[in-house]
């Protein structure tokens, strides 16, 4: 099959986060199938001309404008793409768009539909009932239309279905898709001096890095030979983090590295000994999900919807959305290298057993066909 995945925006240190990492994920499954495919996106941050393959995947890369100040991503527009989509959609068996509410993916899942193409589209969490002063006239423009057009709306948790059927009303075509990833596509560990508690995420509220930092300034003195490192770019919250890293005086022992590229982000993880995510009302992070991967306990909230998972399997430690809490579960970790490494251990099986590309790509595919 000719298929085409489109996605907002792609950047160098990964700044749209989990959309475009699933979108990667999905493409090198469905390559490694013999599918012919391409991922149409918008881009931002490239030194020089914008690449023809990224991650390993065939890419259609546009500039990005913002057309709506202030709006970060969901004010951006790609008019270059949409040019290009025109002539270009009516090759594709089948369209995948990452949709959010945005001038990328919303304009060209319309665009896909109107021409009468199968497209599938996948919220990624970011689709719900919301009272920011775009949302009421872009739903009613584009966002019900291209939900009840779509031949199929994946959704990861039952909160996010809620929200699509929320906004979209009534027989929207729902079906449930998980995130998974090729564990084998993940670094192994290597050896590193000094353990080290990982935070690997964008610095923003949700996210909640200041509550790393207060388990990290907590923990420090306990274990006087742990590394406590902060990968991430800033969206919000980074003067707070630099603020506090430099009061704590830890010195090297705290330190936030700001953002990284896939290659930076997989070496992070294999230098990391646990992973630690405190954000609540997090959908389904991929973040965990590598992680898991690498082999890293990781310390979640009961707000992630990866937390049954991690708890079933015993794979991390999820605690309540208490704060004071985070440091207590980072605690176990360090003060047990066997139960660390017997938690690792889990985690890498629970990924193999639950979270592969292999039925993500059969389900995919059958989505396509319809």
């Amino acid at each position: 099959m000719k298929i085409l995945q489109i996605a907002t925006v792609i950047t160098p240190e990964n700044a749209y986060g989990g959309p475009t990492t699933v979108a990667f994920n999905h493409c090198r499954a469905l390559i490694a199938q013999g599918h012919d495919v391409t991922l149409v996106a918008g881009a931002q941050g490239f030194d020089g001309p914008l690449p023809n393959t990224y991650q390993g995947v065939p890419v259609k890369l546009f500039p990005v404008v913002q057309v709506i100040p202030g709006a970060g991503f969901a004010g951006m527009a790609s008019p270059a793409m949409l040019k290009w989509l025109r002539s270009n959609l009516k090759a594709a068996d089948a369209v995948h768009v990452h949709l959010a509410r945005d001038f990328v993916t919303l304009p060209a899942a319309a665009l896909a539909q109107n021409l009468g193409l199968r497209t599938c589209v996948q919220t990624h969490g970011m689709i719900d009932p919301s009272d920011k002063l775009l949302a009421k006239p872009l739903d009613a423009a584009l966002t019900r239309r291209v939900l009840r057009a779509a031949a199929k709306v994946f959704y990861l948790t039952d909160v996010e279905r809620e929200g699509v059927l929320a906004v979209a009303g009534p027989g929207v075509r729902v079906e449930e898709l998980h995130n998974g990833l090729d564990a084998d596509s993940m670094p192994q560990p290597v050896a590193h001096e000094r353990v080290t508690v990982l935070y690997l995420a964008r610095l923003q509220a949700r996210k909640r890095p200041m509550v790393f930092v207060e388990a990290a300034k907590e923990l420090a003195s306990e274990f006087p030979e742990v590394v406590f490192r902060m990968v991430g770019p800033d969206e919000g919250e980074g003067a707070a983090v630099s603020a506090a890293i430099s009061a704590s005086g830890l010195g090297d022992r705290l330190v936030w590295s700001g953002p990284a590229d896939r290659a930076g982000c997989q070496q992070a993880m294999s230098e990391a000994d646990v992973y630690v995510l405190p954000s609540v009302d997090e959908p389904y992070p991929m973040s965990v999900l590598e992680a898991l991967a690498a082999r890293l306990p990781v310390v979640l909230t009961d707000t992630c919807g990866l937390a049954p998972a991690v708890a079933r399997a015993d794979a991390g430690t999820v605690t309540t959305k208490d704060p004071t809490q985070i440091a207590p579960a980072i605690r176990r970790y360090l003060a047990d290298g066997e139960l660390r490494a017997a938690t690792a251990d889990r985690a890498q099986r629970l990924i193999a057993a639950e979270f592969s590309m292999q039925p993500i790509v059969d389900q995919l595919v059958a989505a396509y066909r319809g």
